[in-house]
This record gives C-alpha cells, structure tokens and sequence, in this order.
C-alpha cells in the first residue's frame, strides 16, 4: 500500500471540528456543574448529588476523549514527517495507530453521550415525582 501525504493530511479539516465539539461539550458540563453546585449547597438534593457524580465521570471521559484526539493527530503529523523522508513502511503503521486513537477518542464519545443520556433521565425522574 502506498501512503502520501495528502493521506494523513486529509484529517486536518476534521481536527478543528472535533476539537470544537469536545470543546462545547467541556464548556457546557462546566456551567451545569456550577449550577448544581449552587443548587446542592442550598437544597442537599440526591437528584443534584447524582448529577455531579455523573457529571464528574463525563469530565473525565472528555478529557480521555481530547487526549486520544490529540496523540492521533500528532500521530498524523509524524506520520506526514515520515513519508517526507521517505520512511513509507514505519509511517503506514504509525497512520493505522493515529487512525486507531482518533477511533477509541469517538468511542469514547459515544460513552460519554450514553452517560449524558442517563443524567438527562435522572433529571426527568425528579419531574416525574410531580
């Protein structure tokens, strides 16, 4: 298989777009766990207390899900260096594994989103009382 440069350097368009997205995903879970902790320091309420431990859990995983973006796109970076000096065979390989870290960074996105949908139904299991 031959690999150019053109090939890596195809993800580059996609990089801004993921980033923004786990970006807004970051900044978003950040205020809501302001609210909440503005909500649990007046209430106490085991529906606020879930949803922080939810939310720290989410936290954790966007920061997972941006560092594997990250060492992928390095990855491609180092890669686009390798076939530059014409090191084809080693910068196939090193391709497949940024591939495969920006793969477990979606992944992890999705489990992120199944996360994000059971907080969401925590919320509604409060209205529900009503």
């Amino acid at each position: 298989m031959d690999i150019t440069i053109t090939t890596p350097a195809l993800l580059f368009p996609a990089i801004s777009v993921l980033f923004l997205a786990y970006a807004n995903r970051y900044l978003a879970i950040a205020q809501r766990i302001r609210e909440l902790h503005i909500v649990f320091n007046e209430t106490q309420s085991t529906v606020a207390r879930k949803q922080v431990e939810s939310l720290r859990i989410r936290v954790r995983l966007i920061i997972f899900m941006q560092l594997l973006a990250v060492i992928g796109i390095i990855g491609s970076v180092i890669t686009i260096g390798l076939i530059f000096i014409a090191l084809n065979h080693i910068a196939i390989y090193l391709f497949l594994i940024s591939m495969s870290m920006i793969i477990l960074s979606l992944l992890v996105c999705m489990w992120e989103l199944l996360i994000s949908t059971k907080a969401l139904n925590i919320e509604l299991s409060d209205m529900e009382k009503y």
